[in-house]
């Protein structure tokens, strides 16, 4: 791999999208919760990302975590609740946001804006699959990305194709804050 290739990340960058990225995805947490009261996955992947936020370590729990998260989103989705599979990943990504990459590539920016785009998801199937819903919310996040945040994003190409209705708002985020 070449130099050229690589983005210079510090581990206090990598905090400030973590901290973004629990803060866009914690409002939805409630939504998994109450479809799913007995699987704490989520919760713990904020729990340890928070940790990482507040001056903690790039743990094997805060890894764990994340999966589990993904894991928690795969059987409610497999139980029929996609909201709740939304909202639970995007707890999982909001705990891999702290595993970004510093690789130039699109697949990237999942790491930072997963977790609200997963967030915006979630709210708009818990309103009966209202895009507005959807687009309110990455609106609404947008202005949650701090300057550090936005710096980071913009060393990386755009907003990979894909991903469904996630992925659009993804892109949508992707938009806002690259102008």
């Amino acid at each position: 791999m070449t130099a050229d290739l690589m983005i210079g990340l510090d581990l206090s960058e990598l905090r400030a999208v973590t901290a973004f990225s629990v803060a866009c995805a914690e409002p939805a947490l409630a939504i998994f919760e109450r479809e799913c009261p007995d699987d704490g996955r989520p919760r713990a992947a904020l729990d340890e990302a928070r940790r990482f936020t507040a001056g903690g370590k790039r743990t094997k729990a805060l890894r764990v975590t994340a999966l589990d998260a993904h894991r928690a989103a795969r059987a409610a989705r497999e139980s029929g609740r996609e909201a709740a599979f939304d909202a639970a990943r995007a707890a999982g990504h909001a705990g891999a946001s702290a595993y970004l990459h510093p690789l130039a590539k699109a697949t990237q920016v999942p790491h930072i804006l997963g977790a609200a785009a997963n967030a915006a998801r979630a709210f708009e199937l818990d309103a009966g699959d209202d895009p507005a819903v959807g687009a309110g919310y990455i609106e609404k996040v947008a202005g949650l990305a701090g300057p550090v945040v936005v710096d980071v994003l913009k060393r990386y190409p755009d907003a990979p194709a894909g991903g469904r209705r996630a992925g659009e708002l993804l892109r949508m985020l992707d938009d806002l804050l690259r102008r």
